[in-house]
């Protein structure tokens, strides 16, 4: 612009020069005053007219091309921030698509688990007992890709024929051990499943007889844990009828024999009587994980670390054998996830479609804009740049239109937004002396004795109740000097105190470790207070049948609850919307009526407010995440946060130095915040304090954090801590839960918790309760660290 003002300034002079300026004096006219009418101008002034005519060409032509360039730059500048959003929106969508990934694999282990735990150390179940199990789980309405559940049993190779014989007399006729041949480990595929076409055609399979089912099974039998095959073609594949064959995999959980020890390989290898199994279809499984945005990404998932064609089990749009894309996606992200010790490599990229969105960005817009109003002032300047000062009022005013243009594109670009989203028992090992010598995690949370506290404790003053301690401190002389007991044969019944000298009823099973002062006793100790009261086998698996049920059934609770507040709030939401245009027409042409016009209006208000709420908890409001310094914003709400606490409530603030950013709608992460503070101080009523607490997390996929549900990754955590009244188990269970408030009636509407819920997980994040009655509340927010390194400064919240 200062190149343009300076060329109207440089042609100035020539415009006002003498030569230039000759005008026809109208008789009678002052001297000084031209006259609208020139006469044609002498022959001897043509070179120079013909000069000056060129000047309004030039400086429309100049001002065209200072438009363009301008227009070239903004336009420039808009699509790179286009393509800064569509890579942060791709990112988001990557680590979400992951992070689920990740969370059906570890449900479909935990369901292998729960098998194995149904099984209880043997394989021998009737196929009624077992169907009817799965029957209750509706694993195939379920669990996309869970083609069957089923036991691989080992079979004594001397017991074969009657192995055989006893399946096909419970109306398998066909039923053999497959392959045929003599081998020195035979297993068979005994029970299975759904009982479809598809799954009879691996009853009787030996898979230990295939070298990658082999090794996988190998693995999980001498590691005690779920493990997974390399890929594979199920068994099941190829039968006539069938849809075209999918890449596939097993995983295998080892059932051991009850009562036989397993704790080293040796133990394990000599108490298997047979595994868990499920085989995988890895398109079927792979099915439904992008949700709505499915369509954004291309993805493959990959057999071990290398994206290799023959390790390739899965690419989205096409066959799992089909060869790597030539085509060069904008966005690309690769990730390694472990699926029962399975090492995958799943490859992201954004596809053609999700990549169109760049093309639909501002930039063209501005571009055309932009050459049409650079065409227009070139315009104006030529027609007036015959008048000196016209034209420098003229281009004064297209200067500061320019400016102001400028201006306008610079907000439209603000208004883009960025889009950024684990030994079931205690185990107590005690020397001949009596001395604790070994204590597990569980053995810390049964009894509440740390490891350290424990060790080298008298196991009989430490665990035995007062009653029962002289009579098994005999029994532990005489043991260590024999080595003999009658509770050597299984587990035994007893009762064991724990820190707080509560009696609690377990199940001990011990064997004798051999030691150069005498045996000493290793034991595991398992908590059986949720059956005591169970005196029938069919009365145990009914229970556990029930507990199952319940467990699926309380897991979809909330996503339930969501998905109704959702609807409900965005029906209300309309509602309310007509009410409120109906009542602002009302006020316009009703003022004796303004008074309850302003009563409903009010209402209205306070339903949408109701009706985000909702939302929030539903996690389907509309979130604009950005980049945003948390310190900053808790800076930013002192004030606001002491105003709501209360002059009789201190509030602190510990913030680290080197704080991550987060990536977060800092708008929402502020009502969030007051909402806690708010349920702080009325936990308190009206008296303590009050700390909220920042720092970075890192959460590595061994962490105990992951084991509680938190996706790893990096995260910036926000805790609000009180020193209130705290809550009992039962009111922390419902906590989350919309509407529900230990508040008196008209104190609180019971979504301040469900909306901070609905928040965290919408935005990527994690929220968790601790509480403790009569020591306060602890809420921890987890949000997802920010890529970038400076925050967005436009991100802050509106001011208060």
């Amino acid at each position: 612009m200062l190149s343009f003002d300076g060329a109207v300034v440089r042609a100035s002079p020539a415009c006002a020069s003498p030569s230039a300026r000759t005008h026809y004096i109208a008789p009678g006219a002052p001297a000084s005053m031209p006259h609208p009418h020139q006469p044609p101008v002498p022959s001897t002034d043509r070179p120079a007219l013909r000069g000056r005519a060129f000047v309004p060409f030039l400086l429309a032509a100049f001002v065209l091309l200072v438009s363009l360039g301008v227009t070239w730059l903004v336009a420039a500048n808009a699509r790179h921030t286009a393509r800064s959003e569509l890579e942060n929106t791709f990112h988001y969508r990557a680590r979400d698509l992951e992070r689920l990934m990740a969370d059906r694999m570890a449900v479909y282990e935990q369901v292998l688990q729960g098998t194995r735990g149904f099984l209880r150390g043997s394989v021998d179940i009737s196929r009624a007992d077992f169907a009817q199990y799965y029957g209750v789980l509706r694993l195939n309405e379920r669990f996309p890709g869970f083609e069957a559940l089923g036991i691989a049993t080992i079979v004594d190779p001397a017991r074969l024929a009657a192995h055989e014989a006893q399946v096909r007399a419970e109306g398998y006729p066909g039923y053999a051990v497959t392959p045929a041949g003599r081998r020195d480990l035979l297993t068979a595929i005994a029970h299975i499943q759904p009982l479809t076409r598809r799954n009879l055609r691996a009853f009787g399979y030996d898979m230990y007889s295939e070298p990658t089912r082999r090794a996988a099974m190998d693995a999980a039998r001498d590691t005690g844990r779920a493990a997974s095959t390399a890929k594979l073609t199920l068994v099941q594949e190829g039968a006539a009828g069938d849809s075209a064959p999918q890449s596939g995999f097993l995983m295998y959980v080892p059932v051991y024999r009850a009562g036989q020890a397993h704790a080293t390989v040796e133990q394990r290898r000599a108490a298997i009587v047979g595994w868990v199994y499920a085989p995988f279809r890895t398109a079927d499984l792979m099915h439904g994980l992008g949700g709505e945005h499915a369509a954004d990404l291309e993805v493959a998932l990959y057999d071990g670390r290398t994206q290799a064609v023959e390790a390739l089990l899965y690419r989205s749009g096409g066959a799992a054998g089909a060869g790597v894309s030539t085509r060069r996606p904008l966005f690309a992200r690769n990730a390694l996830l472990d699926n029962a010790g399975r090492p995958w490599t799943l490859a992201i990229r954004s596809s053609p479609a999700f990549e169109a969105g760049l093309e639909r960005g501002p930039g063209r817009a501005i571009a055309f804009g932009g050459a049409g109003l650079g065409l227009l002032l070139a315009f104006i300047v030529w027609l007036l740049a015959t008048e000196r000062r016209r034209a420098l009022q003229l281009a004064g005013a297209m200067t500061v239109e320019l400016r102001a243009s400028r201006d306008r594109i610079d907000a439209e670009r603000a208004r883009i937004r960025l889009i950024l989203q684990n030994a079931y028992d205690a185990f107590v090992a005690v020397d001949p002396s009596g001395c604790v010598t070994d204590w597990n995690a569980q053995a810390c949370a049964l009894f509440g004795w740390k490891e350290e506290e424990a060790l080298g404790r008298d196991a009989i003053a430490l665990l035995v109740p007062a009653g029962q301690r002289e009579e098994e401190r005999a029994c532990l002389k005489r043991f260590a000097a024999s080595g003999a007991c009658a509770r050597l044969s299984g587990p035994y019944e007893t009762t064991a105190l724990d820190r707080h000298g509560q009696e609690i009823p377990v199940e001990v099973a011990i064997t004798a470790l051999p030691t150069a002062r005498g045996h000493g006793v290793t034991a595991f100790v398992r908590d059986i207070r949720p059956r005591r009261d169970a005196e029938a086998r069919e009365r145990h698996r009914q229970q556990r049948l029930d507990e199952a049920r319940g467990a699926l059934l309380r897991s979809q609770k909330l996503e339930a609850v969501g998905k109704l507040t959702g609807g409900v709030a965005h029906d209300f939401n309309n509602i309310l919307h007509i009410i409120s245009v109906n009542v602002q027409l009302m006020l316009r042409h009703g003022e004796g009526e303004r008074k309850r016009l302003l009563g409903i209006g009010d209402a209205v208000e306070r339903g949408k407010k109701l009706s985000a709420q909702l939302l929030a908890f539903a996690r389907r409001q509309p979130l604009h995440p950005s980049v945003v310094s948390l310190a900053q914003l808790i800076e930013r709400m002192d004030t606001l946060l002491h105003r709501a606490a209360g002059d009789a409530i201190a509030i602190r603030f510990a913030i680290p130095p080197g704080l991550w950013h987060a990536l977060v709608d800092p708008n929402q992460l502020e009502n969030v915040l007051l909402n806690l503070v708010i349920n702080a101080r009325d936990a308190m009523d009206g008296q303590g304090s009050i700390v909220i607490a920042l720092d970075n997390l890192a959460v590595a996929p061994g962490d105990a954090l992951a084991d509680t549900g938190i996706a790893p990754g990096e995260f910036v955590t926000v805790a609000v801590r009180d020193t209130g009244s705290g809550m009992p188990p039962d009111v922390m269970e419902r906590a989350f839960e919309p509407f529900f408030t230990t508040k008196p009636e008209g104190k609180g509407t019971g979504l301040g918790l469900s909306m901070a819920h609905g928040f965290a997980e919408q935005s990527g994040g994690h929220i968790r309760l601790a509480s403790t009655p009569g020591a306060g509340t602890t809420v921890t927010l987890y949000l997802p660290r920010a890529l970038q390194e400076t925050a967005d400064p436009l991100s802050a919240p509106a001011p208060h």
